[in-house]
């Protein structure tokens, strides 16, 4: 296929109405108690990994002609809830599910929304890798509303921290899966974009290629985390708001 233009008819039509039916769905679902819950997100887990496995197939089948394609490895941000998804509804309530819920209202929200902002890195030329990157990122957002609408999302800035915190324990296992994999991937895996490699992203592209990637890699972080924090901002104030109206009453 003829790649989709960035905020052409394709794009634009997908995000709007994508939008619409994720806070569509995120609204009727907001009351799912535990057992709702955990069908929700095995539900959107299970439908992540096997779609993740069709992806995998293609590029190593198709694309790589039998040979894998490193830069794919299936740990990057936007992975995140496939593996959260099929994790968080089996642990017991507490610090850990909690933190993922948080992560996924806060980073993973925001790589779903930056996906259809900057959309260069979900148009294919494959119409099934195009859908399936379309539908992945929009599955994020979805998940990030239904998790601030079921009261599950990080609300405080101590939930925020633990979002941050997650992020980074993922980040740093995703430099020690490009360590391990430098070699038979010859250079070519960026997991998180967190080095060794350069990474390919504007701006930071041109941090790590000066200055190298590890004067841009704690600088690439602090920005995604403040991407975060603006995403979760709304939602601290709304909540904020709330408690100060309480008090007056």
């Amino acid at each position: 296929m003829e790649k989709p233009r960035a905020y052409g008819f394709f794009h634009l039509i997908f995000t709007l109405v994508g939008l619409a039916v994720c806070v569509l769905l995120a609204y009727l679902l907001r009351g799912a108690g535990k057992r709702g819950n955990r069908a929700v997100l095995l539900s959107v887990g299970v439908f992540l990994a096997v779609t993740e496995v069709y992806k995998q197939l293609f590029y190593y089948y198709h694309i790589g002609d039998h040979s894998y394609q490193w830069w794919i490895f299936p740990f990057q941000l936007c992975s995140g809830p496939m593996y959260l998804c099929l994790i968080a509804p089996f642990l017991k309530e507490g610090k850990v599910q909690s933190a993922m819920y948080h992560f996924m209202t806060t980073f993973n929200l925001l790589g779903g929304l930056m996906a259809f902002i900057e959309p260069s890195g979900i148009v294919h030329e494959y119409w099934t890798l195009t859908l399936h990157a379309f539908i992945w990122h929009m599955m994020l957002i979805f998940v990030g509303f239904y998790l601030i609408a079921s009261g599950r999302g990080a609300k405080t800035m101590k939930e925020y921290r633990s979002s941050v915190v997650l992020f980074l324990v993922l980040a740093a296992i995703a430099f020690i899966i490009n360590l391990i994999f430098w070699i038979p991937a010859e250079g070519d895996i960026r997991m998180f974009y967190v080095g060794p490699a350069i990474s390919p992203l504007l701006v930071f592209k041109q941090i790590a290629e000066t200055c190298g990637w590890y004067v841009n890699t704690p600088i690439y972080l602090a920005a995604v985390s403040l991407g975060a924090y603006l995403v979760f901002l709304p939602v601290y104030l709304r909540e904020r708001k709330k408690g100060q109206a309480l008090l007056r009453k």
